[in-house]
């Protein structure tokens, strides 16, 4: 006799005992949902379109590098290399903003951008705008978070 022919049948409520009480399953509680940071959002924001611009200024770099035989001695690949490890922090720092040092990390990813513009004076300009966008996104950021956990404790007004 097989496993599946042993199970009985389950019981049709039509089929129940009336002296018994029917048996009614409790409804799973849901936790309440964690408000979402302003902050976190727009981190993410940032980061993202950051990823699209490395990305294409992985592959200007790239170019100019087989035009002119490549940066420093090194070779064209290796502004693809340097771009795509980037773009893996950026990323990655994305998947990790829930915890608080990947806004640390983000600080540190537009350090590195700037600090890109030793190769390409271009991205000085575009780790001056991320880097700005990066810290009034973080101050603004956070500024609502407080406002709203202030708004939603009883008994505080908002600032």
């Amino acid at each position: 006799m097989s496993a599946a022919s042993e199970r009985p049948e389950p019981v049709q409520p039509e089929q129940a005992d009336s002296t018994e009480p029917a048996s009614i399953a409790p409804e799973p509680t849901v936790a309440p949902a964690r408000p979402s940071s302003v902050r976190r959002s727009l981190a993410s924001i940032v980061l993202a379109f950051e990823t699209i611009v490395v990305f294409l200024a992985a592959l200007v770099l790239w170019g100019l590098a087989d035009a002119s035989g490549g940066v420093w001695g090194l070779p064209s690949w290796a502004a693809l290399v340097a771009g795509g490890v980037i773009i893996l922090l950026l990323v990655a720092t994305i998947g990790l903003l829930r915890f608080r040092f990947a806004f640390w990390l983000g600080w540190a990813i537009q350090v590195v951008v700037i600090v890109a513009g030793i190769i390409n004076p271009a991205m000085y300009v575009v780790g001056a705008l991320f880097g700005g966008l990066w810290a009034y996104c973080m101050v603004v950021g956070a500024r609502i978070d407080r406002d709203r956990a202030a708004a939603a404790e009883p008994g505080k007004e908002p600032q």
